[in-house]
């Protein structure tokens, strides 16, 4: 099995709408950390998984979408609780299409809102 994984920083503000969520539930900002890892068994004719600009340009959108945005205020959070669990699959979904190509099987999107605490979402593509 072949992994590519490509990396970005972004920050990002929200407040969590959960019952009782605490100082969490406050305004507040993640200095995000954004992992994308794209998996497949076989290379292209290229002997590329994927193209590594390819993922970077996928991102830069992703950056232009959320970075320093208020993410309750997003369409795409209506009606959901703000959770890195719930951005990991929103930044995953936004990339499935941009990121599909033959040579690839899934895609994993983990969000890591610190140093210590992540969560991932993974799909086939």
């Amino acid at each position: 099995m072949y992994a590519v994984t490509v990396v970005r920083p972004l920050v990002a503000q929200h407040a969590l709408t959960v019952p009782d969520p605490g100082p969490e539930g406050d305004p507040h900002s993640h200095r995000y950390r954004v992992e994308v890892e794209l998996t497949g068994e076989a290379l292209n004719e290229y002997d590329y998984l994927v193209d590594i600009d390819a993922v970077e340009a996928a991102l830069d959108g992703v950056e232009s979408r959320y970075a320093d945005a208020f993410l309750n205020d997003l369409p795409e959070f209506e009606g959901y609780n703000p959770s890195v669990e719930r951005f990991a699959r929103v930044i995953h979904d936004r990339l499935a299409d941009e990121l599909a190509a033959d040579a690839v099987a899934e895609t994993t999107v983990t969000v890591w809102e610190d140093d210590v605490a992540n969560a991932a979402y993974t799909a086939p593509l």
